[in-house]
């Protein structure tokens, strides 16, 4: 079986080829030939994974899924949420995204926070959807170096240490893409 995962994010590639058996090839957008930029204008998660979707099986045909991921801060009525990517501008910075996102909080005493994945696979001409939640809160400092994104700054409720302080299966495991890749596993294995 092979499937495209819609996603240009080479360290997104990489979790998730952790969690795929090796029975299921995954290709990347480069390996079918599509460089462009794929659309993102839905306002939700959930509209902007379907959209990356259908833009792969309705262009290049080939059954496939794509995820979106948000930060959700519970003191900031959900933002980053649909636009944690560009949250500090359009250039999709990092660094500038965590130091927006930490501004934002300065004072605030409830650091609640979840990341929320939703992925849309468009297999055998049907459509189904699975989502992961990791809760946790958004620490006061910039912590670890492994991981990307907003990782250096979330700490999953039950540990002590950022995503970006742990190895990749640690954080696959109680991670959110890893709880909605499980999903989509259980789901191409039955």
């Amino acid at each position: 079986m092979q499937l495209v995962f819609a996603t240009n994010n080479l360290n997104k590639l990489k979790e998730v080829q952790a969690l795929i058996p090796e029975h299921i090839k995954l290709l990347s957008l480069e390996a079918i030939g599509c460089f462009e930029d794929i659309p993102e204008t839905q306002n939700t998660i959930e509209g902007n994974a379907i959209q990356k979707a259908n833009y792969i099986k309705e262009n290049y045909g080939y059954d496939c899924f794509a995820d979106d991921t948000g930060l959700e801060v519970e003191a900031l009525n959900g933002e980053p949420g649909v636009f944690s990517a560009r949250y500090a501008g359009e250039q999709r910075n990092a660094d500038d995204n965590m130091n927006k996102l930490l501004n934002n909080l300065h004072n605030k005493t409830n650091r609640n926070a979840q990341f929320k994945t939703v992925i849309a696979l468009h297999f055998n001409n049907k459509k189904h959807s699975f989502t992961g939640i990791c809760e946790g809160e958004i620490t006061n400092t910039k912590q670890g170096e492994n991981g990307f994104g907003y990782d250096p700054i979330f700490k999953p409720k039950g540990y002590e240490n950022t995503f970006a302080e742990m190895d990749l299966s640690l954080k696959n495991s109680i991670g959110h893409r890893g709880k909605a890749i499980v999903q989509l596993v259980q789901f191409l294995n039955s």
